[in-house]
């Protein structure tokens, strides 16, 4: 029982550190967007409105929606877009155009991740280091520079992980957290009539006053709920307990306390509008501030990064990416990976936002399309696992999803106001990723169609190799092939120049499929070819790692006892030639190089150093990641 409580403890902790340090880090420029717009003019009628509504839409979105409904969808105990899309397609499999239109949505809103993987880093740390300014004006010049180079060191670190410096992430948030409620305590003390913001009647009033300054005015209240999204794609990390006990012991209280408190400083002091964050401090921990709040940026800019990883090798694990190098940095986590293309590649995105904007008020304009968007395609999946995946009636379907629904639309719309003073870039970010997604899922779908005149089937094709059989050598052979029951081009390369076969060959193929795991005992499926031949099917889900050598361990007692120093692999390369009329853009067809009605099919053998793992015993690290 000890056990148990000390581990909820620790897991609450670090829910603490990575599932909310985005959402904490908000407190930063939320409130200061809001009133320093000049759409809201300091009375005590506004003050106490926009509080109140700034409470309701924590309660509301967070509360409600993601931590109450959204946590109980999860896939085989894993969250986010990625599990709640393959949720979702799995319940309407036999609608299939329902099915497609949905795996579109899903996919936009995957590609919409990144573009908030960019604005979050850019606007996070840009917003804890301007609070140099606060300190001297003299430091303003400051601010660009030392943004950059902490995001370069952050970037920088991550190839070696974050195993060593992950313990701190949970320790250090509730720091902050506690910092960001105690700064509160002393101007609600001296105004504690701001409480009476609680009160919903009051956020309802400032709707019914300023019902236009209302929907402007949400485009900058949707900040103080930005990384409510990562609650839900944590879920695998840490469960739901702790992530529940996390926000209403911890980050909730905290976060209602600075609001309040930053409105009772408001009341007393309307010119803290500048930066109303740091002037709640005294002078004395303006410094020491400045310091945690960059701590706690760049903790939950690392979230983001290392969700931004683990969404990549998802995708491209379902086939709507090409394959990545991906790199595990821990030994004992097979959760930590580093992808160096999307590692760089959002910071050089990162920087450009930073450069282009210069302020985390202008970054706000860009922030919220992106995020508002996912939040609704959240809904709407949500709504097509409750009915057809759960099976609840289509009443308590639509009740239980339809308030949020509007409220999401609501929110979204009002951020349509920012598109051109910079919700552009993250909306032309997910763009471009979608683009690419799409069109190699397409250029995939063609290409076996295309290439199939050109094959010969395994059965067919062993059995005319043995009417005259080639010298066969001690050792087995592993070749892999993306489609089932062909028979690969190093296979018949090997044949035509070396003229021998191994004494065992293996034909695999490995398939990915839309649930986040599968066990190894639904790992491999092996048909006898015959000639000591085997077709072998290896299955893993997007959240898996593959690890060829290990699955192919469970092969022996099927006939074929592999052995790491008497193995060798053979991966064969296909050269597509794009031709006109193949069913994709010519744009599409140079760039993914995937849609050929008549192909040119080329093979390389390996030399025995770079077979992959052959005859070396190395194979199982070499072929860990693919």
């Amino acid at each position: 029982m000890k056990n148990s409580k000390s581990s909820l403890a620790a897991l609450t902790v670090g829910a603490v550190g990575v599932v909310y340090g985005d959402i904490g880090t908000s407190v930063l420029y939320a409130v200061k967007e809001v009133f320093g717009s000049g759409h809201v003019p300091f009375t005590t009628g506004n003050v106490y409105g926009v509080l109140s509504i700034f409470f309701w839409t924590l309660t509301f979105i967070v509360s409600l929606k993601y931590v109450s409904l959204v946590l109980r969808a999860d896939n085989n105990g894993e969250g986010g877009l990625v599990a709640m899309l393959a949720l979702a397609s799995q319940a309407v499999k036999d609608k299939p155009r329902l099915q497609r239109a949905l795996l579109g949505i899903g996919i936009f809103g995957t590609s919409l991740f990144y573009g908030d993987g960019v604005i979050t880093p850019a606007i996070s740390v840009l917003s804890a280091v301007e609070g140099l300014e606060v300190i001297s004006p003299a430091l303003n010049d400051w601010v660009i520079p030392i943004t950059l180079v902490i995001l370069f060191g952050l970037f920088a670190v991550q190839k070696r992980g974050t195993s060593g410096i992950g313990r701190f992430f949970g320790p250090v948030t509730l720091v902050w957290f506690a910092a960001i409620a105690s700064l509160a305590v002393p101007h609600i003390a001296r105004h504690p009539e701001i409480l009476q913001a609680l009160s919903p009647h009051h956020a309802l009033g400032f709707l019914w006053r300023n019902p236009g300054t209302t929907f402007i005015i949400l485009g900058a209240v949707v900040l103080c709920v930005t990384g409510a999204e990562a609650l839900y794609a944590d879920l695998g990390h840490f469960g739901k307990k702790p992530i529940r006990l996390a926000w209403f012991g911890v980050v909730m209280p905290a976060l209602t306390l600075n609001y309040f408190g930053r409105g009772a400083l408001l009341l007393e002091r309307p010119e803290a509008v500048k930066n109303p964050f740091y002037m709640m401090a005294p002078d004395w921990a303006l410094v020491p501030l400045v310091v945690l709040a960059t701590a706690a940026t760049v903790i939950a800019s690392q979230a983001l990064i290392t969700g931004a990883f683990s969404v990549t090798k998802q995708v491209v694990q379902l086939g709507y990416l090409p394959r990545l190098n991906v790199q595990h940095t821990s030994v004992r986590d097979t959760g930590q990976i580093y992808i160096p293309a999307v590692n760089w590649g959002l910071f050089v995105a990162i920087v450009l936002a930073v450069v282009m904007f210069r302020s985390s008020s202008a970054l706000a304009a860009a922030y919220g399309i992106a995020v508002t968007l996912d939040m609704l395609i959240t809904t709407v999946l949500t709504f097509f696992v409750l009915r057809y995946g759960w099976n609840y009636p289509l009443v308590l379907c639509a009740a239980a999803t339809g308030a949020f629904f509007v409220v999401d639309v609501a929110f979204f719309t009002s951020n349509l106001l920012k598109l051109f003073d910079g919700g552009w870039f993250p909306l032309m970010i997910g763009g471009l990723i979608f683009t690419l997604m799409m069109t190699w899922k397409r250029g995939r779908a063609i290409w076996p169609r295309s290439c199939a005149p050109t094959r010969s089937t395994c059965p067919a094709s062993t059995e005319a190799v043995f009417i005259s059989p080639p010298t066969r050598v001690d050792g087995t052979a592993v070749f892999l092939t993306a489609e089932p029951g062909t028979v690969p081009n190093a296979l018949l390369h090997n044949l035509k120049h070396n003229k021998v076969l191994h004494e065992h060959n293996l034909f695999v193929t490995v398939n990915y499929h839309a649930v986040p795991w599968i066990g190894m005992d639904r790992r491999i499926e092996i048909e006898p070819l015959g000639h000591a031949c085997w077709q072998v099917m290896l299955h893993y889900g997007f959240k898996n790692d593959l690890d060829l050598p290990r699955a192919l361990e469970r092969i022996r007692g099927h006939g074929c006892e592999m052995e790491a120093m008497t193995t060798s692999y053979f991966l064969s390369r296909d050269v597509v030639v794009p031709t006109i009329g193949g069913g994709m853009a010519p744009l599409a067809r140079e760039a993914v190089r995937a849609d050929a009605p008549q192909c040119k099919r080329r093979c390389r053998l390996p030399e025995p150093a770079e077979q992959l793992g052959g005859r070396t015993g190395q194979q199982g690290r070499d072929l860990r990641s693919a």
